[in-house]
């Protein structure tokens, strides 16, 4: 089999466009498709062919990547493509889509005939425009050599958990890797926020903890972000980690288990939002703390 595969991206927001851009670089036939046209045409440039219909983008790909909005989204953008999906074809399924999706996802791909790889992916902006992203994968072992040139073009590494996309056991730990990072930036924005209100200066918070167990690289990344009013183009938006908070939250109830910072996070997320921060950095959540705008 040969390296240089048919590549179908369908999504291409932040992270698929990047995606779609690094497999074209590495050499692939990619084919895009966006439910909004204009956010999949400058990938023409990059050598992508973009496609008017899901269907169009599918027909004789070797591999189908979604990274879509939520599990319902990945599905429904699925059916559309149906007619033109080919048996054996493996399909990458990279949408955060929550522990209920996985199995539905995973249904579709028996009924068509495709081979199912559960496989979200670990990384912002940055890191996948730079193809740095870390994937979390489950598929079977012999299946493995069709998406291990994707895998490649995408991220430095690839995590195994398992061989059945269906158990979801690859968005099980995105999942717990989201909680801990959604945690993280509520915990910045809110340092931020106490700052201001008590006349701190944050940079006498970062000297504070410099080189001890309390610093960490993601609390400067995200701070800088809001203190250089950096917000926009979002590494990973605020609307979009308020969707992946709210299923992290369902994911903790289904399994008896209440997630207070999670369930908290989505809220300061979703407030942020509804005062215009939607799409902004997740960073944005910092705005949370104060009425309207009052925090810039």
């Amino acid at each position: 089999m040969t390296d240089k595969l048919t590549v179908s991206v369908l999504g291409t927001g932040i992270m698929g466009a990047a995606m779609a851009r690094n497999l074209a670089r590495a050499g692939h036939s990619v084919r895009v498709w966006n439910r909004t046209r204009a956010k999949a045409e400058p990938l023409a440039a990059d050598g992508a062919t973009v496609a008017a219909t899901p269907a169009e983008a599918v027909r004789d790909a070797d591999v189908v990547l979604t990274m879509l909005y939520d599990g319902d989204a990945a599905l429904a953008v699925m059916r559309d493509a149906a007619p033109a999906l080919r048996s054996g074809t493996a399909w990458v399924q990279s949408t955060t889509a929550g522990l209920e999706s996985v199995p539905a996802l995973a249904a579709f791909a028996r009924e068509h005939g495709l081979v199912f790889f559960d496989a979200p992916v670990l990384g912002t902006r940055q890191p996948a425009e730079a193809g740095q992203l870390t994937v979390l994968a489950a598929g079977p072992v012999e299946e493995r050599p069709k998406v291990v040139p994707v895998f490649d073009a995408v991220g430095a590494r690839t995590v195994w958990t398992g061989e059945d996309g269906a158990e979801a056991g690859a968005t099980r730990l995105k999942l717990v890797a989201n909680s801990w990072v959604l945690a993280a930036t509520a915990a910045t924005g809110e340092a931020l926020a106490l700052s201001k209100a008590l006349g701190v200066d944050p940079q006498r918070f970062f000297e504070l903890i410099a080189g001890g167990p309390l610093d960490m690289g993601y609390l400067h990344a995200k701070a800088d972000l809001v203190l250089g009013d950096r917000l926009t183009p979002p590494q990973f938006a605020v609307a979009t980690a308020a969707k992946d908070a709210r299923l992290i939250v369902a994911a903790g109830e289904a399994n008896g288990v209440r997630l207070d910072v999670a369930a908290a996070s989505a809220a300061r997320l979703e407030r942020a939002a509804a005062q215009g921060h939607a799409d902004e950095d997740m960073a944005a959540a910092y705005f949370a703390s104060f009425d309207e705008q009052s925090g810039r």
